[in-house]
């Protein structure tokens, strides 16, 4: 299918809402990775609705709200046809918890998300982060009540295990799993996709350009500023940077070849993967949005696939994906 824009659009699992089938993250819009300003985000995100893009995914987690603030000042008067995915639960440490899932907690949380997106409705609400001193039950059911009141319109999860995700769908349906997957940062995600596509969810892949390292223009530590969130990333450390960006510069001929870039490659062959795969690439410069759209335009046929997947097989890149201490609250 193509919207409006004529952009391919794919379904949210069993939901009945379609999306552009590439989003766009906001989280970089509210200075994660280096200094970002509110006029220029708005500004890229009105860029976006005007190229077709219908899919954003923002959280309460983000600037501590602010990015929910910023989207829902770049969508007023503009919400008609949008997809707005929100998150919560992810506390990342305040008040000695890592992960927030009780049903108390679910229900106020998705008020203030509401009141910062100026909407009345959440098409998609993720929880955040997995608590594991609350039974996953018992959070989803909580986030049921809140599709029964209309406030939400679909459930997802993010960084589930399958467990996590079958216990959840079993209470509701569970319209997607937004877990990290690019041909970077795959081990997971091979596994998420064997346990969602019996049960009709979709893959919202986060960092799909492996946080920047798919597009080529990763040369070295020195290409990260001080205040970017990426210089705390093990596959950005001294030790494994070099070995990653020898990973990505390993498919430049194919991309030559299909006379396109690294990161549309790298989108592309998401995108192929399957009609229930919708990346969701960040950014905070029109023209890298403009690029991540025309990967839309790149066609992969299966040797194609196979050879990218076989040159960055699973497993391939060096360090964790993310600090050590924040390992233990991911795929739960």
């Amino acid at each position: 299918m193509t919207n409006g824009k004529n952009l391919v659009t794919r379904s949210l699992g069993s939901s009945g809402i379609s999306v552009s089938a590439i989003g766009l993250g906001c989280m970089s819009l509210s200075g994660t990775y280096g200094a970002s300003n509110d006029e220029d985000g708005i500004a890229l995100v009105h860029e976006a609705i005007d190229q077709g893009i219908t899919f954003f995914d923002t959280s309460d987690a983000y600037g501590n709200g602010h990015n929910e603030e910023l989207l829902g000042k770049a969508i007023a008067g503009r919400r008609e046809g949008l997809v707005l995915a929100t998150k919560f639960g992810n506390l990342g440490g305040r008040g000695g918890r890592v992960a927030d899932g009780r049903p108390e907690y679910v229900l106020s949380a998705c008020e203030a998300s509401l009141k910062r997106l100026g909407v009345d409705t959440v098409d998609l609400y993720y929880q955040h982060r997995i608590d594991p001193t609350v039974p996953i039950e018992e959070t989803v059911g909580a986030m049921a009540r809140l599709v029964e009141q209309g406030k939400v319109r679909a459930l997802g999860l993010s960084e589930a295990g399958p467990e996590t995700i079958r216990r959840a769908h079993a209470v509701h349906p569970i319209a997607a799993v937004q877990n990290e997957f690019s041909l970077l940062y795959r081990v997971e995600a091979e596994e998420t996709l064997k346990t969602i596509r019996p049960l009709k969810i979709s893959f919202v892949a986060y960092s799909p350009l492996g946080r920047g390292l798919m597009t080529g223009v990763v040369d070295d530590q020195k290409t990260i500023s001080d205040n970017d969130a990426r210089r705390r990333h093990p596959r950005f450390a001294a030790q494994n940077i070099s070995h990653n960006i020898g990973l990505v510069r390993s498919i430049e001929e194919i991309a030559r070849e299909r006379h396109c870039t690294l990161g549309q490659l790298a989108l592309a062959w998401l995108l192929a993967r399957g009609e229930d795969i919708i990346p969701i690439p960040g950014t905070k410069r029109k023209e890298r949005l403009l690029e991540n759209i025309g990967a839309l335009g790149v066609e992969l046929t299966a040797d194609d696939m196979a050879q990218i997947s076989d040159t960055i097989p699973v497993g391939a890149a060096a360090g964790l994906r993310y600090p050590e201490a924040q390992m233990n609250s991911l795929y739960l």
